[in-house]
């Protein structure tokens, strides 16, 4: 795997994929991961889910699952309005704040504590319905920033096929095979006010998910 190709792949965008710019698909992310980093940096994280800022704090979510695509076809939140992310906010204001300040590096000491915090994540989404392990990663992306989405493509590239304990191990291990050249990286997110970088940087799940999810989209090798 080419590490720095693949995160090149990413930035700069390829084929219909616009890469990291203002106003590509990519951003969506940055847009999402700034508001709700926001609040733990200023120490409110139980102000997401205020009356004031709820509204706001479901359509960044929202919107962000909108355009990472979780609103096709039978999807579970095609037929549900930006108020259906309410519980959701609520469990997220509500979670342990040792929670936002796990990176793949913490992994092998917090493994119970994401695990345990998906599920309460799955239950605010799927509220009495399944939610697939895309959706949840997705939404643990977007909000913490500390887990890679596990979607097809990323699954693909990282040699992986469900989220679960043995997976965040793997990820682990391919953070601590390829520090050397992951650590290089200070990828900054982008403003929306501005669509200039911020001093915010992309944590380290962030950057495995870029470089599985470009590696997991390249044709398989013919045998």
């Amino acid at each position: 795997m080419d590490i720095h190709a693949n995160i090149r792949t990413y930035l700069d965008g390829n084929g219909a994929a616009g890469g990291l710019k203002p106003d590509e698909r990519y951003a969506s992310f940055d847009y999402c991961y700034n508001y709700f980093r926001s609040f733990r940096e200023q120490e409110r994280v139980q102000e997401l889910a205020s009356p004031e800022n709820i509204q706001v704090s479901c359509l960044h979510l929202g919107f962000y699952l909108a355009s990472w695509g979780m609103l096709r076809g039978s999807s579970l939140l095609l037929q549900k309005s930006a108020r259906y992310y309410r519980p959701v906010v609520q469990s997220v204001a509500n979670l342990p704040m040792a929670f936002w300040d796990v990176d793949v590096d913490r992994y092998d000491d917090n493994v119970e504590m994401i695990l345990e915090c998906s599920r309460v994540i799955m239950q605010a989404i799927g509220q009495g319905r399944d939610a697939t392990d895309t959706l949840v990663t997705k939404i643990l992306l977007g909000v913490f920033g500390n887990v890679p989405a596990f979607d097809t493509y990323f699954k693909a590239g990282m040699g992986t096929y469900s989220f679960g304990r043995k997976s965040l191990r793997r990820i682990a291990e391919f953070y601590r095979a390829n520090r050397s050249e992951l650590d290089q990286y200070q990828i900054r997110t982008l403003d929306f006010a501005t669509g200039q970088e911020t001093d915010r940087v992309y944590p380290m799940a962030k950057l495995i998910d870029m470089v599985c999810f470009v590696e997991g989209m390249r044709p398989s090798p013919r045998h």
